[in-house]
C-alpha cells in the first residue's frame, strides 16, 4: 500500500476510534439504564445488571460502527480539506477514485468488525442472554411470594399469602384470576409449594378449593372443585404472552441459511424467517463501507473554501439518513413477508450507486461548470 494511502487509513482509523467509543459509550449507557430499572424491579443484584449489559454489548457495536465508520470518514476529510492537505492531493494528479481507495479500505476493515460481531459474538451473547433469562424467569416469581400483602403481579390477577414456613411452605394461600370477565377463578389452599421444572416455575396447591364464575348472556354460573392438589402454571405472572420458544437470533448464520426441522420447531418460527434473519446478518457488513464512502465523497463537493465544507456535510448526513431510512423500510417489509428478503440489500446497493455518482460528479466539476456556462 501506498504511504498516502497509509496515511489517509491510519488518520481514519484513529478517528474511528474515538467516535466508536463515544457511541457505543453512549448507546450502551441508555440500554443500561433501562436494563437496570427492569431488573433491580425484579429484585436482581447489581451482578446480574452487569452480566446483562455486558451481553448486550455486541449487539450495540454491531450497530454502532456503521455510523462511526460515517462520522470518522467525513471528520476526516473535513481536516484533510481544511489542512490544505487534500487539495494538495488533487493538485498532485490524484483522482477522486484514486482519493477514494484508502477509504473503501477502511470501510472493509469496519466490515470485517461487522461481520465478526454479527456472525460470531452477537449469536452467542444471545444465546447466552436466552439461556440467563430463562434461569432468571424461574426465580423471578419469588419477588411475588411476600407474606401478609396483597399483590398484583399483573393486571386481573390478586395474590396473598398469609405466611411463609421456614421449610418455603405458603400458608393460607390465596390466587384470584380475573384477566378473563367471563372466566374468573379463585384458588384458595391451606398450603402451597413453588416447583421448578423444565418448563417454568409450578405452583403447586395442596388441600384447597378452586371457584369458578362463568357469565354467558347475562347469566352467571359458580362452580367449586375441591382438591388436595393443584398444579398453577406461575411463568403467566411473569409475562402472560411469553413463548418457551428459543430464540431465533442465537442460532449460527448457516444454520439459518439452511434450516433444519429442529431448529423451525424449537423456535417456532418459519423457513422464510431463519433465511431473513440470515441475509440480514450477511447484509450488515456492507452498510460501514457505504457509509464510510458517503462521509468521503460527498465532501468532495465543492472543492476548496475557506467557509470550510458546511453545506457538503448537510448533504453528507442527508445522504446518510436517506439510506438508513431505506434501511429500516426494507427492515418492515421483510418483517411483514420474509419472502422480501432480498430487500434487505437494496439500501447498501442504492447507497453504492450515490457513492459511484458523487465520485463522478467531483471528477468532472470543471466540464460540467463549463456545459452550464455554454447553455446559458
Amino acid at each position: 500500500m501506498p504511504r498516502i494511502d497509509r496515511y489517509i487509513l491510519s488518520q481514519f482509523l484513529t478517528l474511528f476510534g474515538f467516535f466508536a467509543l463515544v457511541l457505543v459509550s453512549v448507546y450502551w449507557i441508555n440500554r443500561a439504564v433501562s436494563l437496570f430499572e427492569q431488573l433491580i424491579s425484579d429484585g436482581q443484584t447489581a451482578l446480574v445488571v452487569l452480566e446483562f449489559t455486558a451481553l448486550t454489548l455486541p449487539l450495540v457495536i454491531s450497530v454502532v460502527l456503521p455510523i462511526a465508520a460515517f462520522a470518522a470518514s467525513a471528520y476526516g476529510t473535513n481536516r484533510l480539506s481544511s489542512e490544505s492537505e487534500l487539495v494538495a492531493m488533487q493538485a498532485a494528479g490524484m483522482s477522486p477514485w484514486r482519493l477514494a481507495r484508502p477509504v473503501l479500505v477502511f470501510g472493509v476493515v469496519v466490515a470485517l468488525m461487522v461481520a465478526l460481531l454479527v456472525h460470531a459474538l452477537v449469536p452467542l451473547a444471545r444465546a447466552r442472554l436466552t439461556d440467563r433469562q430463562a434461569e432468571i424467569a424461574q426465580n423471578v416469581t419469588a419477588q411475588f411470594l411476600r407474606a401478609g400483602t396483597f399483590q398484583y403481579p399483573i393486571d386481573g390477577v390478586t395474590l396473598y399469602i398469609r405466611d411463609i414456613a421456614p421449610d418455603g411452605r405458603l400458608l393460607d394461600f390465596f390466587l384470584e384470576d380475573a384477566r378473563n370477565v367471563t372466566n374468573q377463578t379463585t384458588y384458595t389452599a391451606a398450603e402451597a409449594l413453588v416447583v421448578r421444572t423444565e418448563d417454568g416455575p409450578r405452583l403447586v396447591m395442596m388441600q384447597g378449593m378452586a371457584q369458578n364464575l362463568r357469565g354467558a348472556d347475562g347469566q352467571q354460573r359458580l362452580s367449586v372443585t375441591r382438591f388436595d392438589e393443584l398444579a398453577y402454571d406461575m411463568g403467566t405472572l411473569v409475562d402472560p404472552g411469553r413463548t418457551r420458544k428459543r430464540d431465533l437470533r442465537a442460532y449460527s448464520t448457516l444454520r439459518l441459511l439452511s434450516p433444519d426441522a429442529e431448529l423451525l420447531a424449537a423456535t417456532g418460527s418459519t423457513l422464510d424467517k431463519a433465511r431473513a434473519e440470515a441475509h440480514e446478518r450477511l447484509a450488515k457488513p456492507f452498510q460501514a463501507p457505504v457509509a464510510a464512502l458517503l462521509g468521503f465523497s460527498l465532501l468532495l463537493l465543492g472543492g476548496f473554501s475557506r467557509f470550510g465544507v458546511w453545506r457538503q456535510v448537510i448533504w453528507a448526513v442527508m445522504a446518510l439518513i436517506f439510506v438508513q431510512f431505506l434501511q429500516t423500510a426494507a427492515e418492515n417489509q421483510v418483517a411483514q413477508d420474509a419472502s422480501r428478503w432480498p430487500l434487505i440489500y437494496l439500501p447498501s446497493i442504492i447507497g453504492g450507486l450515490i457513492c459511484a455518482f458523487v465520485l463522478w460528479l467531483s471528477a468532472r466539476p470543471r466540464r460540467l461548470r463549463n456545459k452550464a456556462e455554454v447553455a446559458a
